[in-house]
């Protein structure tokens, strides 16, 4: 098989049907080029611990438009997005058919080698959630939600690859559970989130 041909494979976004309703993802949504830039910047930022009641995690991460207590379950005010990141702010708004300030919060994460994401549903003060991921590429898995819920699923991977940029909507941000398989390289991801409709 040609190099070329190789190439293409891994251009070939999985179909509507293998992923959960209500998802999309699209592969190659930032050049080389870009990805680079932006994970100099994600470099220099203060990223910290995430921090989930008693539990560390080993995901480090910043937020920008809010940040979640999870002693509280309360969203606390956090420094607004950085100019550095309003490209890309306006670039994943553009994709998703949105105002760029409809997306009111940002969370920056690094993932070390071997780090995991358990099994959650982003916080609730949120609705939708656009995802760009780069560095590695990941695993997402999905269940459905509650996890006990009758005639339960099979989990659902979706492979997510450096550059790629996928959308949870409708049943998979509600319906569903995801969760992040352990890494094997380091990767870094930008997760952009609307506002709750009724709050």
């Amino acid at each position: 098989m040609a190099p070329a041909d190789q190439t293409s494979l891994f251009d070939l976004d999985p179909p509507a049907d293998a992923l959960p309703e209500g998802m999309t993802y699209r592969s190659g949504f930032l050049s080389s080029e870009k990805e680079e830039t932006l994970i100099e910047l994600i470099r220099s930022l203060p990223l910290e611990a995430a921090q989930y009641k008693a539990y560390t995690a080993r995901r480090r991460v910043i937020s920008y438009g809010g940040s979640f207590d999870y002693d509280t379950n309360r969203l606390r005010p956090a420094q607004a997005l950085i100019e550095e990141l309003e490209p890309l702010r306006q670039r994943v708004a553009e994709w998703a058919g949105i105002a760029p300030e409809a997306l009111v919060h940002a969370l920056v994460a690094e993932y070390s080698p071997g780090t995991p994401l358990g099994w959650h549903r982003d916080v609730p003060d949120f609705e939708e959630v656009f995802g760009v991921s780069l560095g590695a590429a990941a695993t997402l898995r999905f269940r459905p939600y509650p996890p006990d819920a009758p005639k339960r699923a099979d989990v659902i991977k979706v492979s997510v690859e450096p550059r790629s940029i996928y959308a949870l909507r409708g049943p998979s941000r509600w319906a569903w559970q995801h969760s992040v398989a352990p890494v094997e390289r380091l990767r870094w991801s930008i997760t952009f989130r609307t506002a709750r409709r009724d709050r």
